[in-house]
């Protein structure tokens, strides 16, 4: 299934995507229960998720990539989506206190100079959410839904892409462990599977969710020149 962005409003409009949007969106809402006052930036296709995020928080915008295309969030009311390069996000520095990926990263053809982007308009203490299909489960082999597009990962490494990009991974989870079925009964029992599966099979969950803080470094002392002594000679005895 491609990955544009009318396909994925597609997605989560069908009786499938709308299990997957409630179970990832728990999935969030475990990691971040509390956002009041927060300044909460969503990239690739958050929109099905910010709506349940967006109640508390002093403000709440949606970024597009140019190639995924952008639609309009939401549909009535004032808009609150822009379309910008992955490498370029129309923010200033320091400016957001939370940051959330859904469908963006494993199709990113930037993704270290996304996470740049990210790590510079994040506040200090700043945190970044990442949700991305799971390499190990079922999701990802089968291309019927969007998270069999793109690259999938393991929970090793979108840590160590974090960390490579200056974050550090502070919490983990995982959502989707149904199977991608269209079945009524099947996802009549989306609650049962996400709970067994969370218990007992973390390692075949369909996404992962990765936390990472922002790393500030202390700028390290500017090394000082040593001080000349000056040394002091008695003046000559005059006769």
């Amino acid at each position: 299934m491609a990955s544009d962005v009318v396909d994925l409003r597609d997605f989560y409009r069908s009786a499938l995507g709308q299990v997957a949007r409630r179970m990832i969106r728990r999935a969030i809402q475990r990691v971040w229960p509390d956002l009041r006052g927060m300044r909460l930036l969503g990239i690739g296709y958050a929109t099905p998720f910010l709506t349940a995020l967006s109640s508390e928080t002093e403000r709440t915008l949606a970024v597009m990539p140019a190639t995924l295309g952008v639609l309009r969030w939401h549909p009535e009311g004032r808009n609150l989506v822009s379309l910008a390069e992955e490498g370029e996000l129309p923010f200033a520095d320091y400016s957001l206190d939370r940051v959330v990926l859904v469908h963006a990263l494993e199709t990113s053809e930037e993704v270290s100079a996304l996470l740049k982007e990210i790590w510079r308009v994040l506040a200090g203490g700043g945190r970044v959410l990442i949700v991305a299909p799971n390499r190990r489960g079922i999701w990802a082999r089968l291309d019927r839904t969007p998270f069999g597009s793109g690259r999938p990962y393991t929970m090793s490494q979108l840590s160590q892409l974090l960390r490579d990009e200056q974050f550090t991974p502070v919490g983990a989870d995982a959502a989707l462990f149904i199977p991608p079925a269209r079945s009524r009964m099947m996802l009549r029992a989306a609650p049962a599977w996400e709970r067994i599966g969370r218990r007992w099979f973390p390692t075949f969950a369909g996404v992962l969710l990765v936390e990472a803080t922002k790393q500030i470094y202390a700028k390290p002392a500017a090394t000082r020149a040593p001080r000349r002594r000056l040394v002091y000679t008695p003046a000559p005895h005059r006769l």
